[in-house]
């Protein structure tokens, strides 16, 4: 016995080309997608930060979390060398403080910026919605990139708030539909 399955023909009307793959493809591509907004902190010569979207959730047992950092910016001298990075999730009322980690120069750890020094000697940003302090397991290499997979060892949940959203080149909150 054999069981054969209509397949619809596809219509070529109004159906946009296939690009090739290319940076600009997939930055255009991730610019639908939207994602949590994470700071990324390291105790170097001095603090380090930057702004991430790229934060997810590597595993449960044992607890670990994974980003990536481009090779070129100025925090990377700091987390290629950290045995502790920082982790922070930010809230909807924080886009200026995701910009300031974002923009390239800024004195990110300057006022307003209020922080502290946490566990491990890693820089802990005061008012998100979550922090964690993890230790680095791996570098692996990405293109312009490095993947980080960090293992949490402490951290603090307590924040309250809706979390902020990166979706089509902005900061944005959540909102109900």
């Amino acid at each position: 016995m054999s069981i054969e399955f209509a397949v619809p023909a596809q219509s070529t009307r109004g159906t946009p080309p296939v690009q090739p793959g290319s940076p600009e493809l997939l930055r255009a591509v991730f610019r639908r997608h939207a994602a949590g907004v994470a700071v990324i902190t390291a105790q170097g010569e001095r603090p380090v930060g930057f702004t991430a979207t790229s934060l997810t959730s590597a595993a449960a047992e044992p607890p670990l979390v994974s980003f990536v950092v481009g090779t070129g910016s100025s925090s990377w001298p700091a987390i290629a060398t950290a045995e502790h990075i920082g982790v922070h999730i930010l809230g909807e009322h924080q886009r200026d403080l995701a910009a300031r980690f974002a923009r390239s120069g800024a004195d990110r750890f300057g006022a307003p910026t209020a922080w502290h020094e946490g566990p491990h000697g890693v820089p802990v940003l005061d008012g998100v919605l979550a922090w964690l302090t993890c230790r680095i397991l791996a570098r692996v290499p990405a293109g312009d990139h490095r993947l980080i997979v960090a293992e949490v060892v402490a951290g603090d949940a307590s924040g309250e708030g809706a979390p902020l959203l990166y979706h089509g080149g902005a900061f944005n909150g959540l909102r109900e539909v």
